[in-house]
Formats: C-alpha cells, sequence, structure tokens
C-alpha cells in the first residue's frame, strides 16, 4: 500500500510514544486519523487538541470507516477493533510496517541501538535543522526544543529512531544508519543473546548500496568486509572520535575530530560520556551532509534534551533531582556515572523501577550492581506492561543481591513516604525505569524541594 492511497486511518493505541509521532505526521499530511488507546494522558490530550479524535473505549464505527488499520504491538490481540478489521478486510500494518511505508518516500537517517537512540535521533534532528538542513523526525520521546515527538519538515530527508523491538527496524532501508549500541535485551522477543546480534546484522544489510554506516567504535560483532561504507565513532575510539572532556556542572566540553577535520571546545549542555558519544553520531552526520562548524557549535550548544532522559527537574546548590528512562543495566551505568560525574560529593540516592518481568529474570544481578553503585536504593514492584507475570520473579530478586546499607523495597503508591526517610543533604535523588514511575516525577520534586 502507497501513502498516497490513504485517506482515513484508524490506530490502535494511539497514547504511545511511536504512534502518536505517526498520528501526527499523516494528521499533517491531511489524512484522517482517529484512534483509541486505554486511558486518557498528556499525550493523547495533546492529539486532540492537535485535531485528532481519541476515544478511550472501542469504537467499531471508527474502525469500518478507515481504510488503513495501524496497531502497536503493546495491544493485545484480542482487542475487539481488530475483530471489525478482519471482518472489514481492511488493510492492517504494525506501526513498523507503516514507518517503514513511509519512509521509502523519504532519505532516511535511521538510529538503532540497543542505548542512546532517542537522544540519538532528537540531537541529530535538533542539529540538522540548526545547520539549515530541513528534516523531518520520528523521535521516541519528547524533544524539549520542539516540545514534540514529531518535528514537522520539508524535505527529502527523514529522521527516524530505529527500534530493534519485535525487529521493528527491518522494515527501514536507512541511506545513513546510525548503531549506537548492541547488548543483549528484549530476549523475551529475541530468546537469546546471538539472535540480537543477528537482527542487527540484519538491518545493516538493509543499508542500500552507496549508503552509509556510523558504528560505535567498540562494535562487539565481527569486522563488516561488504556492505556500507561505515565511519566508527565514539569517545577516543573511531575515525569520528571526542577527546579532551571537561565536565562543567550539568554540561561538558570536548574536542570532535572527523576526516573533514576538527573542532575545538564544543559544548553540549548535556553531562556524560554518554552524550558526547551520542553527539559525535549526531555531528559526524551534519557533516557528511555538508554542515558549516558555526552552525554545528550553535545547534550543539542549544540542545536541550528529551523529556526522561536525564532530566534535570530541580536543583538547588545542595539537592537535585533527575529524572531518567534507563531500564537496563548498561543504561543504569551510564546514568550513575554521569550523575557521579556532575555532582561529585553529592550522596546518591537511585529510585529504580524495574520494567518487564522478563527483562528482570534475565538481568536482575546486573541491575543489582549497577544500582548498589548508588549510596541508597528505593526498589519498586515490577511495571508489567505487556507481560504477564512470571513465578518467582519479582524486585526482590535485585533487593536480595543489592550491596549498599541503605535500601527500601516499596510500591508505587507509598513511594514518596518510603523516599523521604533517606532525606540529606547534599542529595542527588535520581528515579529511572521505563514505566510509570514517570507518574510519581511531581511528588517526587515536591518531596526533595523541601529538603
Amino acid at each position: 500500500m502507497k501513502l498516497e492511497a490513504v485517506h482515513s486511518v484508524r490506530m490502535v493505541g494511539i497514547g504511545g510514544i511511536g504512534m502518536s509521532a505517526l498520528a501526527r505526521f499523516l494528521h499533517l499530511r491531511g489524512k484522517k486519523v482517529t484512534g483509541y488507546d486505554r486511558t486518557e494522558t498528556p499525550l493523547t490530550r495533546a492529539l486532540v487538541a492537535e485535531g485528532i479524535e481519541v476515544d478511550y473505549a472501542p469504537q467499531p464505527d471508527r474502525v469500518r470507516a478507515a481504510d488503513l488499520f495501524i496497531y502497536t504491538p503493546a495491544i493485545p490481540p484480542y482487542h475487539p477493533e481488530f475483530d471489525v478489521a478482519d471482518v472489514c478486510g481492511l488493510v492492517q500494518m504494525k506501526r513498523a510496517e507503516a514507518l517503514g511505508m513511509i519512509s521509502r518516500s523519504y532519505k532516511t537517517i535511521g538510529i538503532a541501538g540497543t542505548h542512546g537512540k532517542t537522544s540519538t535521533a532528537g540531537l541529530t534532528t535538533h542539529l540538522l535543522r540548526s545547520c539549515g538542513i530541513d528534516v523531518t523526525g520520528f523521535i521516541g520521546g519528547i524533544v524539549n526544543n520542539f516540545a514534540s515527538n514529531f518535528i514537522n519538515g520539508d524535505s527529502e530527508w527523514l529522521v527516524v529512531e530505529a527500534d530493534e523491538f519485535d525487529r521493528s527496524f527491518l522494515h527501514l532501508n536507512p541511506d545513513i544508519a546510525v548503531i549506537t549500541s548492541m547488548d543483549a535485551d528484549h530476549l523475551d522477543i529475541y530468546g537469546e543473546p546471538e539472535a540480537v546480534r543477528e537482527s542487527f546484522f540484519d538491518y545493516i544489510k538493509n543499508i542500500p548500496a552507496g549508503g552509509t554506516l556510523f558504528l560505535q567504535h567498540n562494535w562487539a560483532g565481527p569486522e563488516l568486509e561488504a556492505g556500507p561504507r561505515i565511519w566508527k565513532y565514539g569517545v577516543s575510539g573511531g575515525l569520528c572520535r571526542a577527546d579532551n572532556l571537561v565536565h562543567r556542572g550539568l554540561g561538558v566540553t570536548f574536542d570532535y575530530h572527523g576526516p573533514r577535520g576538527s573542532m575545538r571546545e564544543l559544548q553540549l549542555e548535556r553531562p556524560g560520556r554518554y552524550n558526547v558519544e551520542n553527539a559525535v553520531a549526531a555531528i559526524s552526520i551534519a557533516v557528511a551532509l555538508g554542515a558549516e562548524e558555526d552552525d554545528i557549535r550553535a545547534g550543539l550548544a542549544s540542545f536541550r534534551g528529551i523529556q526522561r532522559r536525564f532530566d534535570v527537574r530541580y536543583r538547588t546548590e545542595e539537592v537535585v533531582y533527575i529524572d531518567d528512562y534507563a531500564h537496563h543495566p548498561s543504561e543504569i551505568k551510564a546514568v550513575v556515572a554521569a550523575v557521579r560525574s556532575m555532582l561529585p560529593g553529592f550522596r546518591l540516592i537511585a529510585v529504580f523501577q524495574p520494567h518487564l518481568y522478563s527483562r528482570t529474570r534475565d538481568f536482575f544481578p546486573g541491575f543489582a550492581g549497577e544500582l548498589s553503585e548508588a549510596d541508597a536504593v528505593v526498589l519498586l514492584d515490577i511495571y508489567p506492561a505487556r507481560e504477564q507475570a512470571i513465578p518467582g520473579v519479582s524486585s526482590q530478586l535485585i533487593f536480595d543481591l543489592l550491596t549498599v546499607e541503605d535500601r527500601a523495597l516499596t510500591d508505587l503508591a507509598n513511594l514518596p513516604e518510603t523516599l523521604e526517610q533517606f532525606k540529606t543533604r547534599p542529595a542527588a535523588v535520581l528515579s529511572i525505569g521505563a514505566g510509570n514511575i514517570d507518574t510519581k516525577r511531581e511528588a517526587i520534586q515536591e518531596l526533595v524541594a523541601r529538603w
């Protein structure tokens, strides 16, 4: 099916971060878009304010009126609107398939990786536009510079977050691709770590002849001898690299080196080595597309980050509260290191909500090890998302392996009261997780403001 043939779209799970970006794109292209989601959220309210109709109960008539039915795997297949779509013979697509259909009308920049893809995709979109390179962006988070997860452009270039979950990124054929990392994750989908690696190799095979791959220089796979042009990148490694990192408060300065020259003392208002590495990828893409140094320098300095990606929500001289989406041991390691580099001498209190029973089962020793690098840990119950409970799997698995003396196991409802017992100064409170821990951000912020 081609996008030009689509007139009316029904979207099930429209309130998801990826689905809502797709809805915004289709709406702005003149399609009639309606959608279903289970609950009203700030994101669904924003869609309604933009003219997209959202329902919170199944609406068979809306399905019958559509000529394309788009769904997310987060919605169970027994949802009644699937039956209506089947009976009507509607064309049905997963979100990833629809994004792949759209991307075929563009030159695509696909940002993949088990960690860092949202931040890198958001920064790449902002940086290119700051350099006068018009792009459309589908981002897996709200980019603060645009207050949206969808950035509407009017050119041949498209930036997309290429998600490995459910092998979604295999629907893309990116002209420029990035792989930020390749750790074992989503083993509920892949089964074995080797299957994750194979999926990334398949993503690379989708890059057309003449395309370019920016590959994190610690790539764990074998050398790639055929296929796209490969530029390795990183911090102190790779053809495109950063060095001379100097951490200054919430930001960092660094030097960039690439095949077309160096840029000295670039300023990024995001802390941590991992954010510099993301910036190296974004800068390298901008350089490849002909951006000028002055524009790169200004665009980098003006980037304000992504909501829930090292999101500093409260800061005084002695108390700081940061919220982050980290939900894998490697991500927790990176964000804890960033807090330590930014706030040496502060007592670090980590509040973590595990995401998925399967991920907890697969990585609970890693979670415990990385969380134990904090000074105190408040551990919440597992957020199940799409999964049913797995017997014997709970947050207790992580809790029992923590080596910090100050720790607590609680639920979301009792989080503020539990956190209060760790009151101290100077303190850095870090809330982390991909579930609904974000619904307690305001409560945590109000609490630490009284410390």
